[in-house]
């Protein structure tokens, strides 16, 4: 006779059809990767045989499937009414007990005979964790079960959960046949994460699909706030190459609200063994985990993902009393590793509107309809076919509905929350963790949601106008010379990425400054003098940070870093921050520290700023941020590009100050490119020459101060043309002279990206590289490829 019991370390991946992907999955890495560094829980499972057995007692299982085969699944109040009867007999039928005897003998080993030794009773189906669809949620878990009554009453809760109207609804989508699925309860013993922190990763950017990060987010408590989506846990991206290389790797980090936290209650039975509670403000300013944590679960991560051979998608728990990490499930990721790179999807916003509120992004899509605001599960037949769905949180057992929707937004929940992957599953753009949403929408309302634009999504007033844009960029056609892309936006570098290109030609640290920063420098490094108002706008954006410097310096590290390792190893072209006395001022704190200049376009920036003695401190932290880049994270492939500079006595004093600050030319590879931009660049191009290793034309302010105009008056801006003659010449003379010098010639302005005609005469002149917006990349490729030779 079978085992009904089996305990993890007897169990392997090959071991689906006896306990289910997740129990398989356990056993797997217990028996395998225990001694390379994955931590996992010990326990053991009940058998599909065992759930088989139950089932066929007193025709439960004929009862089961009679309702199930008459059921039409997208009626949700007949779902809901077949799924609570089919639980109620599951609940009220006894376990055999030759299965009740196994079970005792099995918890009394895993505990000692202690009977208070608190368990997690999870549930494995048969048919769940395969590479082409994840189940996500679908079934049950029951955290801090204590005593041996108690783990057999949630063994049978767990096998009920397979009757879910979430699961029902699921398996009907997914063409899989009822009476082939089967349920295994998984026992094992719990991390005490209450008193510590949890949550999930994926070793992929869940968004993009970009394989060479780990996604990481984390909360205070048991996982199941992460996982159900009620919280907005912190999230961390690790770099691959530069862990394996054994620096530090953290990228980037957000800090989440994580205001409550599920806790052990005094009760071990099912249903009433956790409990919810308050955060305290200190602890939610602060990251649930260090950063030493999050690179030893990356490490963890790529030792589970080097296993299995494909990406995947972890849950995790730091226990408060030993201080480890434990890996608690690890099933294969099954949305975006099935995706076919060849084959490029875009969504373009082709309007602006009125933003009504904003959370994070899941899916890279735009969707938009009539909002329905859902407040409980009974509510849900409100939403018909291309409505946008609006709720507190939603719920696995939302499935039924979620795909009807044309957008999902939630007040609260993370990019790891079942929720996230079930809509990511069904191609539905959603926005989780608003906070308002359900204040702000209304029922009736028309809106925009968009995940398009980044981490953040954005939900607009009205329909507004959006296209998608499809491509296939398996054999891209050559060309004599690179393109490379304009890349402000971290957020939106791991997708970017995935176009054909040669590396970024301008990374713009103004961009970071204005979206991750948001504070003038100034401000930051005045900190203790700053008035009330201003100190306390400050205190909110640098919470989690050392000090306001270290914002700062880390924040620009963070943004910088993520474009790098995006385009790693590819020339990642950075240049220091170029904002305008005016745009300097509108920063929280500006004001106090900007000059009113009449033209700020001609005043005080770039170059200027950096040698000055009222703005050197404020470049010192942007040398500090480059120099952690590319000399402590090993990110070398970053180049710095330096703005706006007047006279060659001005280019010889930068390089002087950055090499006294540790980034000297031609060390650790070091290039130092410098944007033309002024028709006295291009005029004098041999002397500046002198000091740089390169040109790379900003024809933006070149066009403008050639022709004298202003590109941003209604009234000559019709003039403004990057395809001038007197334009053109000074273009020319700049590609020359650098080609002359053997140094490196490119063009980041935006005229390429607009005049594809611009970009073949550029092509014809010789330079090196012609720096595109990524939305013109695939256009002008393929215009310069069927045009070159002609």
């Amino acid at each position: 006779m079978a085992n009904l019991v089996i305990p993890f370390q007897k169990l392997g991946k090959h071991d689906v059809e006896i306990v289910g992907g997740k129990n398989a999955s356990l056993g797997e890495m217990i028996s395998n990767l225990a001694n390379a560094g994955v931590s996992v829980p010990g326990g053991f499972a009940t058998t599909a045989q065992a759930y088989r057995d139950f089932l066929e007692q007193s025709g439960l299982n004929k009862r089961i499937h009679d309702v199930l085969d008459q059921l039409n699944v997208d009626d949700v109040v007949a779902l809901a009414e077949a799924g609570r009867k089919i639980r109620q007999w599951v609940v009220e039928t006894p376990l055999l007990p030759a299965l009740e005897q196994e079970v005792r003998a099995a918890f009394d080993e895993l505990t000692g005979g202690n009977e208070n030794t608190p368990v997690a009773v999870r549930s494995s189906a048969t048919a769940e964790d395969l590479p082409d669809a994840s189940f996500a949620g679908q079934q049950e878990t029951f955290l801090n079960i204590r005593g041996y009554d108690n783990v057999l009453i949630a063994i049978k809760e767990v096998f009920a959960s397979l009757f879910n109207d979430r699961a029902i609804a699921y398996r009907v989508h997914q063409g899989f046949e009822h009476k082939l699925v089967a349920l295994s309860a998984g026992i094992q013993r719990m991390v005490r994460s209450e008193i510590g922190a949890s949550g999930v990763l994926f070793t992929l950017d869940t968004e993009s699909g970009f394989r060479d990060v780990v996604f990481i987010t984390s909360s205070y408590g048991l996982g199941e706030m992460v996982v159900q989506g009620a919280v907005n846990p912190d999230e961390f991206y690790v770099h691959k190459n530069t862990l394996s290389a054994g620096r530090p790797a953290v990228l980037r980090r957000n800090l989440g609200t994580k205001a409550q936290k599920m806790v052990y209650a005094n009760s071990g039975a099912a249903g009433r063994s956790t409990q919810i509670i308050e955060v305290d403000k200190l602890e939610r300013s602060k990251f649930s985990i260090t950063d030493a944590e999050v690179e030893e679960l990356a490490r963890q991560a790529l030792i589970i993902e080097k296993h299995y051979g494909a990406p995947m998608d972890i849950e995790w728990a730091k226990d408060g009393d030993d201080g480890k990490l434990y890996i608690v499930q690890a099933r294969p990721e099954t949305v975006k590793s099935r995706q076919n790179a060849g084959t490029m999807e875009r969504y373009l916003l082709k309007q602006k509107g009125k933003v009504l509120c904003e959370g994070r992004s899941i899916g890279q899509r735009i969707g938009s309809g009539v909002v329905r605001v859902v407040r409980s599960v009974k509510e849900m037949d409100k939403v018909q076919d291309g409505d946008v769905l609006v709720s507190d949180m939603t719920d696995p057992d939302w499935e039924p509905v979620m795909k009807r929707a044309s957008a999902i937004i939630t007040n609260r929940g993370g990019r790891t929350c079942h929720a996230a992957i079930i809509a990511r599953e069904l191609g539905v753009p959603a926005i989780v963790g608003c906070g308002n949403a359900t204040d702000v929408l209304v029922d009736g309302m028309q809106v925009t949601a968009s995940c398009a634009e980044g981490d953040t999504g954005f939900i607009y007033e009205g329909l507004l106008d959006f296209e998608v844009q499809k491509n296939t960029i398996d054999a891209m056609p050559k060309l004599p010379f690179k393109i490379m892309m304009n890349v402000g936006n971290p957020d939106r570098a791991f997708d970017f990425a995935t176009l054909p290109n040669e590396g970024v030609g301008l990374a713009r640290l103004e961009f970071i400054i204005n979206r991750m920063i948001g504070v003038h420098p100034k401000a930051l490094i005045n900190y203790d003098s700053l008035p009330r108002d201003i100190k306390l706008a400050v205190d909110q954006r640098c919470a989690g940070y050392a000090s306001p410097v270290d914002f700062y310096v880390e924040k620009l590290t963070e943004g910088v870093a993520t474009i790098a390792a995006a385009f790693w190893p590819r020339k990642v072209i950075v240049r220091m921050s170029d904002f305008k006395s005016n745009e300097y001022a509108n920063l929280i704190g500006g004001k106090l520290y900007e000059p009113e200049e009449e033209n700020p376009m001609l005043g005080f920036r770039g170059a200027s700023r950096y040698i000055s003695d009222s703005f050197r401190d404020c470049f010192d932290l942007e040398v500090r941020a480059l120099k952690k880049v590319r000399d402590v994270m090993g990110l070398t492939n970053v180049e710095i590009m330096i703005p706006f500079v007047r006279t060659p006595t001005g280019a010889a004093r930068v390089i002087e100050l950055l090499a006294e600050k540790g980034l000297k030319r031609g060390e650790n590879g070091l290039r130092i490119i410098m944007m033309c931009e002024l028709p006295t660049n291009a005029i004098m191009a041999e002397e500046f020459l002198q000091h740089f290793d390169g040109f790379s034309i900003g024809s933006n302010d070149l066009t403008q101060l050639t022709l004298g105009l202003d590109r941003d008056s209604g009234i000559v801006s019709h003039l403004f043309d990057e395809r001038d003659p007197a334009v053109k010449f000074l273009l020319s003379r700049a590609i020359q002279a650098c080609r002359k010098a053997g140094k490196y010639i490119g063009i980041c302005g935006q005229g390429p990206s607009d005049h594809p005609d611009l970009a073949k005469w550029l092509m014809d002149e010789g330079i090196d590289t012609v720096s595109l917006n990524p939305d013109s990349v695939l256009e002008t490729w393929f215009f310069l490829a069927a045009n070159h030779g002609k």
